[in-house]
């Protein structure tokens, strides 16, 4: 909706307005290829606080662009620099938190990665409803909110990669003591410069290589051209359909984030199941696979909510009613992303933050291409087939979850870096 507004003052078509989404995606996608290597060479502080006073520097620049060809520049560098977080933080977690905590934990984070998207759409239409603002308060809103957050972590936010912080406790031991102290770490990668020539290629290396990677990646791809071409269709869907204003139709992103805040209700109860799956003494182990069961048991919501969206979409039909399949899709949206970076965080422990950037890096990418995609669509062959396609394809994306929860560990036993099972001890 923004998008329209600013393609009224910058006298491009809404669909060359599109561009800046896309690459504002591309940015991301691009920048996760760095992000990752980089948090296990110098940890995960440098990342976020570089990356995020970029950020500020170029939501900034969008704000107060001239032009058309300099918004899309600054959306770019917006997308790149938003990687520091988007690409990291499920790392962030796994340092923090042991493997059963996580499966409390890990809904709380998921629903912070998720839900934000769906509410910035609802406070974009108020905000464009108002005859006094313009679209870019969007960017200042955006601006003021995460220059708080930054001197929030720039004050408070701790390292939390532990062999960085053996590294620094083995330096402090050397000034101290004036001993030779060196961790495992630091012994076993060297130089700075030389741990970043090793772990720089990993993310595309990852991806490319490691069959665990390889395939929930691939997945995850197919699942966020659902999602991207989905949520373009908004304004088709609802605002076209039911003659909604710029206010109302963003509002119905909320039924978005009220399913995946259900579902991050159940957390205690995922807690719960994972006590009680895991023996509580010393040596016990939980295997990845049984982070898939939210995702094997939300999967069949996802062609279910596209259907019913789709068949639906009809004037003489409650509006009620395909906001109840959105409220499906959140559910099922935030399952995927518990489920598969959890299964991730398990399989490959010190190097999740490679494995994560890299299907990061590709999701995104994809994503930014079906931004440009997903109007035409609409437009050609209206909601009701354009649904029935996505939805199609969420058939082929079903059994996805049960397969890898057959399958999983034999491609573990092919990686040169998952693990068959992560030990558990005093969870």
């Amino acid at each position: 909706m923004a998008n329209t507004s600013a393609s009224q003052e910058f006298g491009v078509s809404k669909e060359a307005e599109t561009l800046s989404t896309a690459m504002y995606l591309f940015g991301i996608g691009s920048g996760c290829l760095f992000v990752g290597p980089l948090s296990e060479t110098v940890g995960r502080n440098p990342v976020y606080l570089t990356s995020t006073f970029c950020f500020l520097f170029f939501v900034l620049g969008t704000a107060l662009t001239k032009s058309f060809g300099g918004q899309i520049v600054c959306r770019y560098f917006v997308g790149l620099f938003s990687s520091g977080t988007l690409g990291i933080n499920g790392a962030s977690v796994r340092d923090q938190f042991r493997p059963v905590k996580r499966a409390f934990v890990f809904p709380v984070i998921a629903w912070a990665n998720v839900v934000p998207p769906t509410l910035a759409p609802i406070v974009g239409g108020w905000i464009l409803q108002n005859p006094n603002l313009s679209w870019r308060w969007t960017e200042w809103i955006t601006l003021i909110i995460s220059g708080f957050a930054f001197l929030v972590a720039l004050a408070f936010l701790p390292e939390t990669y532990l062999p960085i912080i053996l590294d620094w406790k083995a330096k402090n031991l050397r000034q101290v003591t004036g001993k030779q102290y060196f961790s495992e770490h630091g012994e076993e990668k060297g130089s700075f410069w030389k741990r970043l020539k090793h772990t720089l290629p990993m993310s595309l290396t990852f991806f490319l290589k490691e069959p665990v990677v390889t395939v929930l990646g691939s997945y995850l791809v197919l699942l966020y051209i659902l999602l991207f071409s989905f949520l373009s269709g908004f304004e088709y869907i609802f605002k076209k359909t039911y003659n909604l204003s710029d206010g109302m139709t963003g509002s119905c992103f909320g039924a978005i984030a009220a399913g995946a805040t259900a579902f991050t209700l159940c957390a205690p109860g995922l807690y719960s199941w994972a006590r009680h799956h895991t023996e509580y003494v010393s040596g016990a182990h939980i295997k990845p696979e049984f982070r898939l069961w939210p995702a094997i048991f939300t999967a069949p919501l996802l062609p279910i909510s596209l259907f019913w969206l789709g068949w639906t979409n009809v004037p003489t039909i409650s509006i009620w009613s395909g906001l109840g399949a959105c409220f499906c899709f959140g559910i099922v949206l935030i399952a995927m992303y518990v489920s598969s970076y959890e299964y991730i965080i398990d399989s490959y422990g010190d190097h999740a933050a490679i494995a994560l950037a890299s299907i990061t890096m590709v999701r995104y990418l994809i994503a930014g291409g079906m931004t440009l995609a997903a109007r035409p669509m609409y437009e050609g062959i209206g909601v009701k087939w354009t649904l029935f396609l996505l939805g199609c394809l969420a058939v082929v994306l079903t059994p996805g979850p049960v397969l890898l929860y057959i399958y999983g560990h034999r491609m573990r036993k092919k990686s040169k870096w998952a693990r068959s099972e992560v030990g558990v001890v005093n969870d």
